[in-house]
């Protein structure tokens, strides 16, 4: 794998961190009704008698795993994997909400603020690691294409 191949797929997997991070902080306060005892469908507590009113699921947030491409004939690079968080909601007091339980609470994405930013700032100093690699290569290119002609 070249070099600009190894610092392109760390570029990418720097873009999906914040893309990750961003959408997790932006939907930090979407809630929604806690599922059920069973883990089904969710629950709503509100409605008439016999029909029950359905609510969109809380955001559930997600996370991106790095690794190291080791395998293969010519190993490098990195790649990066979505996934979801779990558990993917905590409990929340929030009686005011039409989906709220009859203990007033609703599920709540299990996003924790602070670690969003120490993603969003690991996949910033990745960028500019990645994008000096590229500029290094561009100009050492360029001053071995000077050398030969």
């Amino acid at each position: 794998m070249s070099i600009f191949s190894i610092a392109t797929s760390g570029l990418s997997a720097a873009s999906l961190r914040v893309n990750v991070a961003a959408s997790n902080i932006a939907n930090v306060r979407t809630t929604g009704p806690l599922p059920t005892s069973g883990g089904s469908s969710p629950s709503a507590v509100t409605g008439s008698p016999g029909i029950a009113p359905t609510f969109p699921a809380a955001y559930v947030p997600l996370r991106v795993d790095q690794v190291d491409q080791s395998s293969g004939s010519t190993p490098g690079g990195t790649t990066a994997k979505v996934s979801t968080v779990s558990p993917s909601y905590t409990a929340q007091s929030d009686p005011s909400a039409s989906f709220a339980n009859q203990d007033g609470l609703v599920a709540a994405p299990n996003v924790d603020i602070a670690s969003e930013f120490v993603q969003l700032a690991a996949a910033k100093y990745s960028f500019i690691a990645n994008a000096k690699v590229i500029q290094a290569y561009a100009e050492t290119t360029e001053s071995l294409l000077d050398i030969t002609t």
